[in-house]
């Protein structure tokens, strides 16, 4: 990176002068100086390649006026553009003619139709009619390239935007130009579908209708449609969307371009999974159990019915006695409402966001040394020792992709399998599951001197998490740590699944934290008296303490928010086994589930489109949410619930709204004064990044802690999560769920051989935890002597933990 005070030339356009960036493309040097010069190929996050020419202008740089593509020629001292000029106006209409020249007219059946680049210039720059009277050529229409993804080649301008895209920014070069000449044309290659996690991204590029998406196609017209700009809460990352809707129904997110997080683009699960929303199983009014049937009743009842007996072990068996599991999908309002709820109306610490396959608290929460999603560009050296970035936080893995790949930054992966990311590292480094911590070991050993020269750089910033559920949290505090022992400057970013986790753990969910970054301590406590009242001031239990409780007896009750532990605590019999030992169980959810089907009272929820809040992201950065429409039936945000349930039980929360539990966490929650909807909306639309200092906050140094050691003998278990699941939400989105992988086990080709198995055979898989049956697919990328099993699949049966795991070619 180059430092210094940016150098100026001066440029006329059209008889106008202009201060602006030396080496900046004429394109964006004219658009900021108020002059828009027409385009198509262009895009401001894309290398410029001037397929269209639609931009060219009329330059003199000294040398006499000549015709030029404005995206491929940056600026100079003294240059003369005329972007309305005779010459320029022809040059321009003669391109939108030939462009027009086999394009269809079929503007009011086109999806992009009211939305369209090309009607637009067309209409601002083009000729008015074509000299054209040929017969336009003709294609089969449309081709699925993909399972959301349709193509209508005829349409296609070749201005090469999804081909850069996939080539360029997702690392997924699977669409590409076929054919010379007349006959070029965009396409997928034989039997290689466009299967990116990102193929939605192309619809939103393509500028006149020739992608197009599955799940919007023939929806709505764009005229049509009410929008509000929102966060998405299939990433931590929470990448800026805007939420389409027509008619009272969500039909499309897009993209906004948020420079400080998602620069615009969306993974397909952040793109296409609102379908959930209108599933005709979400809940619409208020269940309570009778005679082992859940009957639909109104809310008077169902507050009744769950508070009453909430306040009974309360009173009876003391707080220690209840617990909460959930928070980490709505919002920060939420979230607070949530936390005052478990400490003021039930007494209890026992209350956890996390389900058991997370990094600590006070890592997530408090780490010092945090890193911003920014700093990734900026950085001599980038580690990424955790989750696939490209299944688990894609946001994440194109911003780390583009500062490899473009901005020059020495990237480190280090995970048990190959990764989205391989292509692009300076260095892979690959472990059995389990042994994470003797790789750290190795390197503090000094084994990998190209690693640790890597790591002494001036800037490093390490993105760390649980890369296999073998790990645990302390090979990432392991790793932590080593990288701050480093001599040069080094930021952490602790990676952590389900959304709006930094979020809930701010608003005190969890066993050791209080509002606000604050650890369960008389000092906290004390400071938290003014607002509260009396709160308990001993850590409680997490997920795993609290699912253990209520098989012993010694939890009697438990609240459920919007969390499923039967499909997705990493042990999931255990959760069952509590579930149906629980004395009392009441839930909040959009949905009946695997684990809400074991309450005596379910509360229907509203979803992140139906109310209004703030976020908090992987960095630390809150942002705004919109709502677009009302809650279907007799849903309500968390917060009124918990409100009403807290003043049955006789501690009422005083909760009026979510604006003034916004107000309320600003002051309360040290981490977040100042933070106000207003300040949002208004004056930092990008969100605001909540520092990690000031009174009372947490500031966590990690710690090395020993782990097991090397097995000898066997295959190893590597569990972890992919992009597509059998997660609640997914499950109900029919475009996304049948993308999910089902119960398959990844085998390196030699392991295959030695279970003399072929593809497509029945393996079984046997652990501590369980067993169970899976389709083998064989695969290079899973190295020798481990066997990886996707988290959460539809049909799968879960393996727990362990990383010791038996193989064998089931019988038929």
């Amino acid at each position: 990176m180059t430092s210094g005070q940016p150098e100026f030339v001066t440029i006329t356009i059209d008889g106008r002068e202009h201060q602006v960036l030396s080496g900046e493309m004429l394109i964006t040097a004219a658009e900021d100086s108020g002059t828009y010069i027409p385009r198509f190929c262009w895009h401001p996050r894309m290398t410029p390649v001037g397929m269209c020419r639609v931009c060219i202008v009329e330059v003199d740089t000294g040398r006499g006026p000549a015709l030029i593509p404005a995206c491929m020629n940056p600026v100079s001292d003294g240059m003369v553009v005329a972007t309305q000029s005779d010459v320029t106006k022809k040059a321009q209409e003669a391109v939108l003619e030939f462009l027009l020249a086999n394009h269809p007219l079929d503007c009011p059946v086109c999806d992009k139709g009211g939305e369209c680049p090309l009607q637009d210039q067309a209409l601002s720059h083009g000729p008015g009619e074509s000299r054209f009277v040929e017969i336009k050529r003709n294609y089969e229409k449309p081709i699925p390239i993909s399972d959301l993804v349709l193509l209508d080649r005829e349409r296609c301008i070749l201005c090469d935007r999804c081909t850069r895209f996939s080539r360029e920014i997702s690392g997924d070069p699977l669409i590409e130009f076929f054919d010379r000449g007349n006959k070029t044309q965009v396409n997928t290659f034989p039997d290689h579908p466009f299967a990116s996690y990102f193929s939605g991204n192309t619809v939103q590029l393509c500028p006149v209708g020739a992608l197009t998406a599955g799940p919007y196609r023939f929806r709505a017209r764009p005229w049509d449609l009410l929008k509000v700009v929102s966060s998405s809460l299939f990433d931590t990352a929470h990448p800026r969307i805007e939420v389409h809707a027509s008619q009272n129904e969500i039909v499309r997110y897009t993209g906004v371009d948020n420079d400080a997080t998602n620069h615009g683009w969306l993974s397909d699960k952040a793109r296409f999974g609102f379908e959930y929303i209108h599933s005709e199983d979400r809940l619409g009014a208020p269940l309570v159990r009778r005679k082992g049937v859940y009957e639909a009743t109104d809310w008077a009842e169902a507050i009744d019915v769950a508070a009453d007996r909430l306040g009974l072990i309360r009173d009876e068996s003391g707080g220690d006695a209840l617990a909460v599991i959930g928070g980490a999908h709505g919002t920060n309002e939420d979230a607070y409402a949530l936390s005052k709820f478990a400490r003021v109306a039930l007494g209890t610490n026992n209350v956890d966001c996390r389900l058991g396959d997370s990094l600590s608290s006070h890592f997530l929460a408090g780490t010092v040394d945090r890193a911003t999603i920014g700093q990734l560009d900026d950085a001599d050296t980038i580690l990424v020792w955790g989750p696939d970035l490209k299944e688990e936080h894609p946001t994440l893995y194109l911003r780390v992709r583009r500062a490899a790949q473009e901005l020059g930054a020495e990237l480190v992966v280090v995970h048990p399998r190959a990764t989205g990311l391989d292509d692009v590292a300076f260095r892979k480094l690959t472990y059995r599951p389990g042994e994470g911590f003797d790789l750290v070991q190795a390197l503090d050993d000094g084994r990998y001197p190209d690693v640790i020269e890597a790591l002494d750089a001036d800037n490093v910033v390490a993105l760390i998490g649980i890369a296999s559920h073998a790990d645990g949290p302390h090979v990432a505090e392991a790793v932590a740590a080593l990288v701050r022992a480093r001599r040069g400057r080094s930021d952490l970013l602790p990676l952590n699944s389900r959304a709006n986790t930094y979020g809930a753990l701010d608003m005190g969910l969890a066993p050791d934290l209080l509002p606000g970054r604050v650890g369960v301590s008389q000092e906290g406590v004390g400071r938290l008296r003014d607002h509260w009242g009396e709160v308990p001031s001993v850590p409680g239990r997490d997920t795993a303490g609290i699912l253990e409780g209520l098989i012993s007896g010694e939890i009697r009750g438990l609240l459920l928010v919007g969390a499923d532990p039967v499909r997705d605590f990493p042990i999931p019999a255990l959760a069952e086994e509590a579930l149906e030992a629980a004395e009392w169980v009441v839930a909040i959810d959009l949905f009946i589930t695997d684990s809400t089907r074991h309450a005596e009272v379910i509360l229907p929820a509203e979803t992140f489109t139906e109310k209004e809040g703030t976020v908090t992201n992987v960095e630390g950065r809150v942002q705004k949410l919109n709502n677009i429409r009302p809650g279907p039936g007799q849903t309500r945000p968390d917060w009124a619930m918990l409100d009403d349930l807290a003043h049955r039980i006789g501690a009422p929360l005083g909760l009026s709204s979510a604006e003034a539990i916004s107000k309320e966490i600003s002051t309360v929650a040290p981490a977040y004064v100042g933070v106000s909807w207003d300040l949002l909306e208004w004056e930092a639309r990008d969100g605001v990044v909540v520092p990690l200092e000031g009174e009372s906050q947490l500031a966590h140094i990690p710690v090395a802690v020993a782990t097991d050691g090397k097995r000898e003998n066997g295959l190893s278990l590597h569990v972890a999560r992919t992009m597509y699941d059998d997660g609640v939400r997914l499950r109900h989105s029919p475009s996304l769920s049948r993308l999910a992988l089902g119960p398959v086990v990844l085998v390196n080709p030699l392991d295959a051989t030695a279970l003399d198995a072929v593809p497509g055979d029945s393996l079984r898989l046997v652990t501590v935890s369980g067993e169970g049956r899976f389709e083998m697919v064989v695969d290079e990328g899973t190295p020798a002597g481990t066997v990886y099993v996707p988290f959460n699949q539809p049909g799968a049966t879960a393996l727990g933990i362990d990383s010791a795991v038996e193989a064998e070619v089931a019988d038929a």
